[in-house]
């Protein structure tokens, strides 16, 4: 009997926005995982896999020509020839807890056509950390910030720069920051202009959104 395949993948979505469609790797079984990105591989020559953790990215590898996983990100990416990058974001992190939501950040943006700056381990309670890259940011067309614990940091950025910087909240912390709901609350309360708050720990939301904003410098291809 053939398994029931329940995937439906989007294929006209790169015409319509720019990218395939993405894979969500968590809750997917390995049959439907592989076949789905697969699918889209096949359609495209290029398909970004993300939350799929090191014990089954094997399977992806072995199904996916010339794919690589970014560990840190906890993302595969297949490409059959490298993406176009073009215009700068900015990827910073307050501490290195926060790296691997940064890291998904930066995939989702190389992998969607911009070139990414990281910066990491830059939390505002060492604010000379920050001060010290102040220089870099007119060099992106607009920042990540992602930051844990108290949440400041997007606030701090988007008060030196007149770029736009998109806030994400992680999870880490310690009980009273409720899993990424303190820091959630302070981005969305920041009195800085030109703040865009995403979802916990959604690095890849971010990413996506930096390079949106990033590409609407560039000529259309379509």
């Amino acid at each position: 009997m053939t398994p029931r395949s329940f995937e439906n993948p989007d294929f006209n979505r790169e015409a319509r926005c720019g990218y395939p469609e993405v894979v969500f790797g968590e809750g997917k079984s390995d049959a439907d995982l592989t076949r789905v990105s697969r699918k889209i591989f096949d359609e495209h020559g290029r398909v970004l896999v993300t939350r799929v953790n090191a014990e089954r990215a094997p399977l992806l590898l072995e199904h996916l020509p010339g794919a690589r996983y970014e560990d840190r990100a906890r993302c595969v990416v297949a490409e059959s020839t490298p993406i176009e990058r073009r215009g700068r974001v900015m990827i910073v992190s307050a501490g290195t807890s926060d790296v691997p939501v940064a890291e998904e950040a930066r995939v989702a943006a190389e992998c969607t056509g911009s070139e990414a700056e990281t910066h990491y381990d830059v939390g505002i309670a060492g604010l000379h950390r920050v001060l010290a890259i102040e220089s870099r940011f007119a060099e992106c067309r607009a920042i990540v910030a992602v930051a844990g614990m108290d949440g400041a940091l997007p606030t701090v950025i988007a008060g030196l720069t007149d770029r736009p910087v998109i806030a994400v909240p992680t999870s880490v912390g310690y009980g009273a920051a409720f899993e990424g709901i303190a820091p959630l609350l302070t981005m969305l309360n920041g009195c800085a202009a030109g703040i865009a708050v995403v979802n916990i720990d959604n690095g890849f939301g971010a990413g996506m959104m930096a390079t949106r904003i990033n590409l609407l410098a560039e000529p259309r291809d379509r």
